[in-house]
C-alpha cells in the first residue's frame, strides 16, 4: 500500500513538471511572436523636449553699479620734522602711536639753549646797530652845520673880494690886496666843497647804519623764530603715527619724529580703466560727483560708509594705466588709512535697457527667444554693459515683453522645443540689506560688543561705528544675535 501511494505521488509530480515545461514553452513562443509582430510595424520618432528657465524682457531705466578696489588714505597728514639739530628736551604726555592730539597741543620740545644764545647775540647786535644809527644821524647834522658855516664864510669872502676890486678900480688899494682877497675867497670855496664831501659821507654812513639796523632786526626775528621752532605743535586734531622721538635723544635736521593723521578726513583712492572712467564724465568732460559706497570686509562682517566721487589724478603715473580716482568717505569712523576696501559707484541711469543673466547672451550677442509652441528662435541684441553675473542689453522693439532662455547650453538652439520654467525678472544685485534699530535693541547690541573682551579692539571699534549709524547691515545684526545664542 505504501509503495502504491509513493508511486502515485511520483506520477503526479512528473505530470506537474511536464505541465510547467509546456506552459513556459508557450510563453516563450508568444513572446517571440509578439516581438516579430512589433518589429514589422513602422517606427515613429518622438521629439525630445528640454526644460529651460526663461525670463521676460522688460526694458526700463537702470543705474549700473561700477565696482573697484582701492585703499583708504588721509586727506590731511602732517609730518613733524626737526627744524634743527639738537636734543629732545621734553615730549608731551602720551606721545605714542595711536594717541589722539588736540589742535595747538605742544608735542615735542627741543633744547633751546643754542637758539636762546643766538637770539641774545642778535639783540646785542641790534642795540649796537641802533647806537650806530644815532651816531650817524648826529654826524650828519653836524656836517650840515659845518656846510652852512662854510657857505657863509665863502659868501663873506666873496663880498670882500668884490669890495677890494671896486676899491682897486678907484685907486684906493693896491693889486696885492686884491690878490689876497681872491685867494681867501678861493680857500673859502674849497672849504665849502670839503664840507659837502663830509656831508655826503655822513649821509652814506646814515644809510649804511639804517641798512645794518634792518639786517639786525631780520636776524633777531630769525633767531626768535628758531626759538619758537624748538616747540613742535599740532596744527589740527588727529592721531599720532610713526612716532620715533624719545626724551633725551639727539635728532638731525629735518628728521621725521612723528606723523599726525586726521581720522575724520579720509578718502579712498582707486584705479579705473579708461573706459570705466569715461562713464563718469558729463557732456562737458568733467568728472561727476557720483554717489558711492565704501565697504570693508572684516572677518565675515562688512563695514560700509556712503561716499561721493570727488576728483581724479591729473597724471597716469609711470608704469600705470587707467585713471586714479578719489572718493570722499562721509562716515569715516571705523576706517583707517591703508585699509583695502571695495568701492561701489552708482553710474548715471541708462534708459531703455533690460537686465538679464550673463549666460543668456552668447559671444556674438544672440539670445534664444521663446516663440509659438514653446519653440526657440535666435535674435540679436545690443550688449550695453556687463554687471557681474548680469548684463545690460538694448532690446529691439519687437522683442519687448518676450521671454528668452536665462541660461544657454549646447543642447539648446534655434527650433528646439522647450518646457519653460518661468522666474522673476532679474534684478541688479543690491548691497547689504540695511535695517533700522530701535534704541533698546541698539543699546543691547552695543553692550554685547563692549563686553566681548576677546574681540580685538580695532574690530570692536569698527562694529560700534556701524551700530552707531542710523541704519545697520542686517547681516551684522544676525551674526551678533547668533553669537549671543551660542554663548
Amino acid at each position: 500500500m505504501r509503495f502504491l501511494t509513493r508511486s502515485l505521488i511520483a506520477v503526479f509530480m512528473a505530470a506537474m513538471a511536464l505541465g510547467l515545461v509546456a506552459y513556459a514553452g508557450s510563453l516563450v513562443r508568444d513572446a517571440l511572436v509578439e516581438r516579430a509582430a512589433r518589429d514589422d510595424r513602422p517606427r515613429v520618432a518622438r521629439e525630445r523636449v528640454f526644460t529651460a528657465r526663461v525670463v521676460t524682457l522688460n526694458p526700463g531705466e537702470v543705474a549700473p553699479e561700477l565696482s573697484a578696489f582701492g585703499e583708504v588714505v588721509s586727506r590731511r597728514t602732517l609730518e613733524l620734522r626737526a627744524p634743527m639739530a639738537g636734543r629732545v628736551l621734553e615730549l608731551a604726555e602720551g606721545f605714542e602711536e595711536g594717541v589722539e592730539v588736540m589742535p595747538g597741543q605742544v608735542l615735542i620740545r627741543l633744547d633751546p639753549a643754542d637758539a636762546l644764545a643766538a637770539r641774545d647775540l642778535a639783540r646785542n647786535d641790534l642795540a649796537r646797530a641802533e647806537a650806530e644809527l644815532r651816531d650817524a644821524e648826529r654826524a650828519l647834522e653836524l656836517s650840515r652845520l659845518d656846510l652852512a658855516e662854510a657857505e657863509a664864510q665863502s659868501d663873506l669872502r666873496r663880498r670882500a673880494f668884490e669890495r677890494r676890486q671896486t676899491l682897486t678900480e678907484r685907486g684906493v688899494t693896491s693889486e696885492t690886496t686884491v690878490e689876497e682877497a681872491e685867494l681867501a675867497y678861493a680857500a673859502a670855496r674849497a672849504a665849502v666843497i670839503a664840507r659837502r664831501q663830509a656831508e655826503a659821507q655822513a649821509e652814506a654812513r646814515l644809510s649804511q647804519a639804517r641798512t645794518a639796523l634792518e639786517r639786525q632786526r631780520i636776524t633777531l626775528a630769525e633767531a626768535e623764530r628758531r626759538v619758537a621752532e624748538t616747540e613742535l605743535s599740532a596744527t589740527f586734531g588727529g592721531v599720532l603715527s610713526d612716532t620715533t622721538a624719545v626724551t633725551g635723544g639727539h635728532v638731525a635736521v629735518n628728521e621725521r619724529l612723528a606723523r599726525i593723521i586726521d581720522p575724520g578726513a579720509l578718502e579712498v583712492a582707486f584705479r579705473l580703466s579708461t573706459a570705466q572712467y569715461l562713464r563718469l564724465l558729463d557732456p562737458a568732460g568733467d568728472l561727476i560727483a557720483a554717489p558711492a559706497e565704501v565697504a570693508l570686509e572684516l572677518g565675515g562682517l562688512e563695514i560700509t560708509s556712503p561716499g561721493r566721487v570727488s576728483r581724479a589724478s591729473p597724471s597716469v603715473g609711470e608704469g600705470q594705466s587707467g585713471r586714479l580716482v578719489y572718493a570722499e568717505i562721509d562716515a569715516p569712523r571705523g576706517f583707517r588709512p591703508g585699509d583695502f576696501v571695495t568701492v561701489r559707484i552708482t553710474e548715471p541711469p541708462l534708459p531703455g535697457v533690460a537686465l538679464v543673466p550673463a549666460a543668456a547672451v552668447d559671444a556674438e550677442g544672440n539670445v534664444l527667444v521663446l516663440g509659438e509652441e514653446d519653440r526657440l528662435t535666435a535674435e540679436t541684441v545690443e550688449l550695453v554693459r556687463r554687471q557681474g553675473e548680469f548684463v545690460l542689453i538694448r532690446v529691439p522693439a519687437h522683442l519687448v515683453g518676450r521671454e528668452i532662455v536665462a541660461s544657454r547650453n549646447p543642447l539648446l538652439g534655434e527650433g528646439i522645443r522647450i518646457r519653460p520654467q518661468r522666474e522673476e525678472t532679474a534684478q541688479i544685485p543690491q548691497g547689504p540689506e540695511m535695517v533700522t534699530l530701535d534704541p533698546e535693541q541698539r543699546a543691547q547690541l552695543i553692550a554685547r560688543v563692549e563686553r566681548a573682551t576677546m574681540m580685538p579692539e580695532q574690530i570692536r571699534d569698527r562694529i560700534l561705528s556701524q551700530l552707531a549709524q542710523d541704519q545697520v547691515p542686517a547681516r551684522l545684526i544676525e551674526r551678533l544675535q547668533q553669537g549671543r545664542q551660542g554663548g
